[in-house]
């Protein structure tokens, strides 16, 4: 059969594809890769997986592509695997993704090669569908398309109604961006607009489906985060702490990155949302306090439990 008939098939996938040979160079970047991460064949053919250029990290933080990259792994051991990761998409957010490798061999049965397929969480699809919804309703935050406030307090209102009708558990997040004045003084407040944009796809990607994030505002977000412990809170705050921390885009010719702070407060039942929140404010304050870019979890009894970046 034709080999373009293939090519074809391949490039009209909804799932990314990308081959790379033995150096990990990349040689082949389909239609499906371009939408999932903006950069197109062009800005990537040729390029190296050390290149860094879709930064991979795991759900840790840890970088793939210049450390334990799933496709140097499959070239090595000759075995397929699978991973969920975050890449870096060309407009700077965090893209969650769930990517399959597998070995290409030659005709002498030698590794020549690998293939990644990789493809959008699904949570994605539900965010999306989400953003449909709250347009409709006025909910959502021009800016960065996340809910904005009033939806966010309304969340909040009935997380504390289901911890106190049925215990269910569940904690807030304030979340502010470090030194982003520097941003609007140094690049502008249209690039301090990209910034927030870039920060709240990030943030958006890295929640769960029934987890809330919103802008609550300026360069404030908060986030609520059920059904976890104070431990697993703080989990997820240095989730998003990290994943926004490796997040960056190009303005100006430079590489521009910004650091999160984090305030963490498990509710109580029976606890007002005034009560809950200005825990988690303080919190916040600790956090930026103590040097910035760290997640700090509030104790019931208002002491402050910090922990570094």
């Amino acid at each position: 059969m034709d080999p373009s008939f293939y090519k074809t098939l391949l490039d009209n996938l909804y799932d990314g594809v990308y081959f790379v040979d033995r150096e990990r160079r990349i040689t082949y970047w389909n239609r499906g890769a371009e939408r999932i991460t903006g950069y197109s064949a062009a800005e990537v053919l040729g390029h190296r997986c050390m290149d860094n250029l879709l930064a991979h990290v795991d759900l840790e933080g840890c970088a793939l592509c210049t450390g334990a990259c799933p496709l140097a792994r499959t070239m090595a051991d000759r075995a397929s695997r699978e991973t969920e990761v975050y890449l870096h998409h060309r407009d700077g957010h965090r893209v969650p993704v769930l990517v399959r490798t597998a070995p290409i061999f030659g005709s002498d049965g030698a590794v020549t090669g690998a293939v990644e397929v990789f493809t959008e969480h699904t949570s994605r699809v539900a965010a999306l569908e989400q953003v449909k919804v709250l347009e409709r309703l006025a909910y959502l935050d021009p800016l960065t398309e996340l809910p904005n406030r009033r939806f966010a307090e309304m969340g909040l209102d009935a997380a504390l109604n289901e911890l106190n009708r049925f215990g269910w558990p569940f904690g807030v997040l304030m979340m502010d961006l470090d030194r982003f004045k520097e941003i609007n003084d140094g690049f502008g407040h249209e690039a301090g607009d990209r910034v927030l944009r870039m920060t709240a796809r990030t943030l958006a990607s890295a929640s769960r489906s029934f987890d809330l994030v919103g802008r609550w505002g300026g360069e404030e977000f908060l986030a609520v985060v059920k059904n976890v412990s104070p431990a697993g809170l703080r989990a997820a705050g240095e989730k998003f702490r990290f994943l926004v921390e490796s997040s960056n885009l190009e303005i100006a010719g430079r590489r521009v990155s910004v650091t999160l702070s984090v305030g963490a407060a498990s509710a109580s039942p029976g606890e007002e949302a005034g009560e809950l929140l200005k825990r988690a404010d303080e919190a916040l304050y600790a956090s930026k306090n103590a040097g910035r870019n760290r997640v700090t979890l509030a104790r019931r009894n208002s002491r402050v439990e910090a922990g570094g970046a």
